[in-house]
């Protein structure tokens, strides 16, 4: 309820904002709903939100995996940790722009330069992340596991990956969120569809009432995947922590 409340009240102050500011610089919300209407009956809507999407998967799923082994290697072994550091501190504070704008001397404009460029802003968090699960694993399960041979599967599913859930989930979160945004720069600065390259063509035309077409869609989108796929599987892995229900 209280939700249905707060989206009221947001789409109030657009109305109000659309008349202080003129619908040139902010449509009201029908206006923006009859574009999102006819953009998706022409499936341009629809087309754009499904390749900005595998996009997003692409360089999501790419840089999860990287970033999961890195972290865990870093974390459990010294030497790994002290050679990779230094690589993983520039990654970290290298501007998402000149990783993309590289991205596309080095590679090209096309998909493998986009989604790569993608995955590298991510995974530099992920490693982060994974890595400090890494470090605080219960060094007696180890053992354990050590003493009744368990089988390495066995061992990972069992004693591992509980332990690294809750990182394994806290970067899934961070890197969604990070991930769909740099998605929009890739393709505003490089490729000929998706969402961002619909909101870099309304932005040369002014068009206010299109660039919001798109972006809230999207943003919904992003939404509904954070509400009912990435918040529930956290609570699940989480579930056997104290106080997690």
């Amino acid at each position: 309820m209280s939700r249905l409340a707060s989206l009221l009240v947001l789409l109030l102050v657009w109305q109000l904002g659309s008349v202080f500011a003129g619908p040139r610089a902010l449509p009201a919300p029908l206006a923006v709903l009859a574009v999102i209407d006819a953009e998706a009956r022409s499936g341009a809507l629809f087309f754009n939100l499904a390749a900005t999407l595998l996009r997003v998967v692409a360089s999501f799923t790419l840089a999860m995996a990287l970033g999961t082994a890195l972290g865990l290697a870093m974390g459990r072994h010294k030497p790994v940790d002290r050679f990779c550091d230094p690589w993983l501190i520039i990654l970290l504070n290298l501007p998402a722009l000149v990783v993309i704008v590289l991205a596309y001397i080095w590679i090209g404009l096309n998909e493998t330069a986009a989604i790569g460029a993608v995955a590298l802003n991510k995974l530099p968090i992920a490693t982060a992340t994974v890595r400090e699960g890494a470090r605080a694993l219960d060094a007696s399960l180890d053992e354990m596991a050590r003493v009744f041979a368990m089988p390495l599967g066995v061992r990972v599913r069992h004693v591992l990956l509980p332990q690294l859930a809750p990182y394994l989930a806290a970067a899934m979160r961070s890197g969604l969120s990070l991930v769909w945004k740099v998605v929009l720069v890739v393709e505003l600065l490089g490729r000929s569809n998706g969402v961002g390259f619909e909101i870099g063509v309304a932005f040369q035309l002014f068009d206010v009432t299109k660039l919001l077409a798109y972006a809230l869609p999207f943003v919904g989108l992003m939404l509904a995947i954070e509400t009912f796929i990435v918040q529930p599987i956290e609570r699940h892995v989480s579930r056997w922590r104290p106080g997690r229900t």
